[in-house]
């Protein structure tokens, strides 16, 4: 079959809200993603329509050692947080950050209206992403499944249990500016 164009509200949301394991997945409640370049089948980067409503974040503070990362404002008002610094943005503003800096960045809505953004970010094998507020990192395995572990190496298990959490295949989740 043949690709078309589409209206990208046509494409269905992600049903997996985070592939980030617990407490830290309660952080993105109110955020939203339509996988536009998953939709048609694109391997080398990813491509999402990111909704947050009022008070939501697109992902935890990070950044990537692989991973190039953008973002565009379509709507709304979010806050771009690049460290501790914030950068009010509006729709038209766009912000990139190359892998490998240590430059961990965020969006958050502060706002009282909803935001829509586009992330884009690359899909780069054996990419590591540093979250510097949390005791967390992630680790992009052969199979482009994301591994999550504790600062000192420990994995994150789900209830406790003696098995690691499987994250979701590699995708544009992955690639939040921050994200």
């Amino acid at each position: 079959m043949k690709p078309r164009p589409i209206p990208a509200e046509q494409i269905p949301e992600n049903p997996r809200k985070t592939v980030y394991p617990e407490p830290f997945a309660q952080q993105v409640q109110g955020r939203s993603k339509k996988k536009l370049g998953d939709h048609f089948g694109l391997v080398n980067f990813g491509v999402n329509l990111t909704r947050l409503e009022p008070g939501a974040v697109s992902a935890l503070l990070h950044w990537h050692s692989r991973q190039d990362e953008m973002i565009y404002v379509l709507e709304g008002q979010p806050t771009l947080m690049i460290g501790e610094d914030a950068w009010p943005l509006r729709p038209g503003d766009c912000f990139g950050v190359r892998a490998g800096t240590g430059v961990a960045a965020q969006v958050v809505n502060r706002s009282e209206a909803t935001a829509v953004i586009l992330e884009i970010g690359d899909r780069s094998a054996g990419d590591q992403v540093e979250y510097p507020n949390d005791d967390l990192k992630a680790e992009l395995d052969e199979n482009g499944q994301w591994r999550f572990l504790h600062k000192d190496g420990r994995p994150y298990t789900s209830r406790d249990q003696e098995y690691p959490i499987q994250a979701a295949h590699l995708s544009a989740d992955s690639r939040v500016v921050k994200t």
